[in-house]
């Protein structure tokens, strides 16, 4: 591709310097850099792109993007384009370099607080199921089309995101869900994206150490429909959006006349509205109104707050084109999201769940979702990440102990921090409740299991499908699941011996 033909897609940039290059990538990475690539300099919040210009130079960059002019050192025969946004240009320059893919399928982008992984997965099965091809973005995984791998982002950045929806494209995957996490709104790793549909799941108090307050965290999922009400293009976007979470109603009445909205709720002035929901063994069954016409439907998850999820990937498929009765019936078929609300075993009549829930309203949820199944007793092993927002930790353990009759407080994250700090921290919203403070997380959930018995309910919250745990600056090997399956066994080893 020609540097003149990509380069003039940032219009608001002063160039200079030589256009009639062939340009081989874009990177904002200098490492990346070989000759004939373009080097976009982000500021980033560990380092400065500006400090790697030269070497980006060194190693043959035909270009440079930065928010600096150039200076006086710079030769004519390189391009030098000066811009006022870095990110907002890397978005752009990855987008045309790598042919705009996003205008070329159907994209479904979720954000909010909670519900975007298991959402973004119904909508993708959903999907997959009526178009035989989909691609799926988010905090698990990524199917291209073709391969399905492990996600190392929620959202990735704008270069590796577009790369990834053009291999869609070319893979023929006729649509894709998304997660769209705050901190990609924020840093505008999806800005270019050309959505159908745009999702708002919910809203709750998370990543307030990035955001500060919660103003500015919902002014970042804002961002989301500013963008789908000033996109270019033939799409006709429509904003999906839960009318039953205050915030929902708030971002109706704030881009009222401004967007089309599809709204969601149990409300009678939901467009998609959510009637009697039964919960079984099997899953929950629910009644859905959509224009006039009932429809039953069945699902392989529990919780009610899953069924919102549900409607939610219902409400998507229709706005993206799917017919009501084809989703209803592909959801029916929807396979386990990993991590969320799975079922990892039972012994001696006791069964384990191991969900994602890290804030202090989706263990609210969780519990409550357990709950519904009548339980002896509900023992929620849960702990807090570390070099995070410490004021939700209070809430954490306010959370898990009015909905459980027992509490184990463990470690979760804790990165940089003192796991004893931590627990500290939850502790004091553990008031006037039973609960066991146990740091390793592996004799938490063995714990957990030695004392259940028959008809109790084990909860293992807050990292979900994460297969690692963040201690004193290192990865290390943990995976609930995993750690669940061992501690069934072991407590089954131990009655065994006895």
């Amino acid at each position: 591709m020609n540097l003149r033909h990509i380069i003039k897609c940032l219009p608001k940039a002063t160039i200079s310097g030589d256009l009639n290059k062939e340009v081989v990538g874009v990177t904002s990475d200098s490492r990346e850099v070989v000759a004939g690539s373009i080097f976009v300099a982000v500021r980033g919040s560990d380092s400065d792109g500006q400090k790697y210009i030269p070497e980006a130079i060194k190693q043959g960059a035909c270009a440079i993007v930065s928010e600096v002019a150039p200076g006086a050192e710079v030769n004519d025969k390189l391009c030098w384009a000066h811009v006022p946004d870095a990110r907002a240009a890397v978005a752009a320059l990855a987008c045309r370099w790598n042919k705009n893919p996003s205008a070329d399928m159907k994209v479904v982008g979720i954000t909010g607080t909670n519900g975007k992984t298991t959402t973004a997965f119904i909508t993708h099965a959903v999907m997959q199921k009526v178009w035989t091809r989909a691609g799926l973005l988010g905090t698990v995984q990524v199917d291209d089309g073709e391969h399905v791998t492990p996600a190392t982002h929620t959202t990735p950045g704008p270069i590796e995101l577009q790369a990834t929806l053009r291999t869609m494209v070319d893979n023929g995957c006729r649509g894709v869900a998304m997660e769209i996490s705050s901190h990609a709104l924020e840093q505008k790793r999806t800005d270019g994206l050309q959505l159908d549909v745009a999702v708002f799941t919910n809203f709750s108090q998370d990543h307030l150490d990035y955001h500060g307050n919660m103003e500015n965290y919902f002014a970042a999922k804002c961002r989301l429909f500013e963008l789908l009400g000033s996109q270019e293009g033939k799409k006709k976007p429509t904003a999906v959006i839960h009318l039953d979470d205050p915030y929902g109603q708030r971002l109706v009445e704030e881009f009222e006349g401004r967007l089309y909205f599809l709204t969601y709720g149990h409300g009678v002035h939901a467009d998609l509205r959510v009637g009697r929901a039964v919960q079984t063994v099997r899953g929950t069954e629910f009644d859905v109104n959509f224009k006039g016409r009932d429809y039953r439907v069945c699902t392989p998850y529990i919780g009610r707050f899953n069924v919102s999820n549900c409607a939610a990937a219902l409400a998507a498929c229709i706005a993206a084109g799917v017919k009501p009765r084809d989703a209803v019936r592909a959801l029916a078929d929807a396979p386990q999201v990993p991590g969320r609300m799975e079922k990892v075993g039972t012994r001696d009549g006791a069964t384990v769940f191991v969900d994602y829930a890290h804030t202090p309203d989706a263990l609210i949820n969780a519990c409550a979702a357990l709950r519904e199944s009548n339980p002896r007793n509900l023992i929620t092993v849960f702990g807090c990440g570390g070099d995070r927002d410490s004021s939700k930790r209070r809430l954490m353990g306010q959370a898990a102990a009015e909905g459980s009759e027992f509490c184990i407080i463990t470690s979760d994250n804790p990165r940089s921090e003192d796991p004893h700090s931590i627990i500290q921290d939850i502790e004091k919203g553990m008031v006037g409740k039973r609960y066991q403070s146990i740091p390793d997380r592996m004799e938490a959930i063995q714990t957990a299991v030695n004392l259940s018995g028959e008809g109790d309910i084990i909860l293992v919250a807050g990292k979900g499908h994460e297969t690692y745990q963040e201690v004193a600056g290192q990865r290390i090997d943990f995976d609930d699941r995993r750690a669940a399956y061992k501690a069934i066994n072991l407590k089954k080893v131990k009655e065994e011996e006895e």
